[in-house]
């Protein structure tokens, strides 16, 4: 797909323009180290890909896009701390490399400076950009709450759960594409849609993401596989498997879930196990595809060429199938 490598690599240059050696180095080098560690670029490639599909020139999207991915990363470093995740992207994390407290102030410096990135447009366009921003930053935080939330709970539903991921990942991805178009300067109805394409595309992704956590394959997907079972999280798996499976699955998972063994290989691999044979697994690739289609929806609705947004549903359906 041209346009996304295109866009991601313009993205990457862009980032290493800014990407300066900064004193005191134990604060600045923790955060040139994630920012370097790569990542999909989903959400800013998906900003300048919002701002050409409207018509605007993407490199006017940059400090936007920036300012999306600097705070999503802010959000991976405190999110490891919380989690205790020793791996981000097939590296150390950042509280495992340097320490807990060093984590905490370089993300704290990471969500300031990513505010300060949208100070780059005029005062019309900054309060819109601000607007969105703000309040996508209350909601992935309260994402992570009711994740947290979650680990202590026995009576998660489905509805819960996709709320909670909805506001953990799936609305920075619809606000990345808002900001998007609002820098191109598209109609209002035009931005909420391509909001709602966002959303749907982001809890499709985060499903995919929970599916990856369980099935994908080490070498790709570059975190600890069976993280989400090693901390007992309650994903769609999980939840389908509750639903669907025999009394004996059911007993066997909230046994399991129940405990945190120093050697987890066997649990992930008898819960891996539960989820196939349940159907939770196949169940939730059907929900991947669900969201995904439902993206696709708000791109028909909106009143511009197919031409302009193929890219977008190529990288849509790109999602749908991913590895990584």
């Amino acid at each position: 797909m041209r346009d996304l490598e295109f866009f991601r690599n313009a993205f990457n240059d862009y980032l290493r323009t800014k990407l300066r050696d900064k004193e005191p180095a134990s604060l600045y080098e923790p955060i040139k180290y994630i920012m370097e560690l790569g990542g999909k670029r989903l959400r800013p490639v998906l900003t300048l890909m919002s701002t050409k599909a409207f018509g605007g020139n993407y490199k006017e999207s940059l400090d936007a896009a920036l300012a999306i991915e600097i705070f999503h990363n802010f959000s991976l470093v405190h999110d490891d701390i919380m989690d205790d995740a020793p791996l981000r992207r097939g590296a150390l994390t950042v509280h495992e490399k340097w320490n807990t407290n060093t984590g905490i102030l370089s993300g704290d410096v990471m969500l300031i400076n990513s505010y300060q990135y949208l100070e780059e447009y005029n005062n019309i366009i900054f309060k819109s950009l601000t607007s969105i921003f703000s309040k996508t930053a209350i909601e992935v935080c309260e994402g992570q709450q009711y994740d947290m939330d979650f680990e202590e709970r026995d009576d998660v539903t489905e509805s819960e759960y996709i709320k909670m991921i909805t506001y953990k990942t799936a609305v920075l991805v619809a606000a990345a594409m808002e900001m998007g178009a609002i820098i191109a300067g598209a109609s209002k109805k035009s931005q909420n849609l391509i909001y709602d394409f966002g959303l749907n595309l982001g809890i499709a992704f985060q499903l995919q993401d929970d599916y990856l956590d369980a099935f994908g394959d080490p070498k790709n997907f570059g975190k600890q596989m069976g993280g989400d079972i090693i901390e007992n999280k309650k994903t769609f798996l999980y939840l389908q498997s509750n639903k669907m499976g025999s009394s004996e699955q059911r007993a066997e998972l909230k046994d399991l879930f129940s405990i945190k063994p120093s050697c987890p290989e066997e649990k992930i691999k008898t819960i891996k196990e539960i989820y196939k044979e349940s159907g939770a697994a196949m169940a939730t690739k059907k929900e991947i595809e669900k969201y995904t289609y439902l993206a696709f929806e708000s791109l028909d609705l909106l009143e511009v060429s197919k031409e302009k947004m193929a890219s977008l549903r190529e990288f849509g359906y790109k999602l749908m199938k991913r590895e990584v």
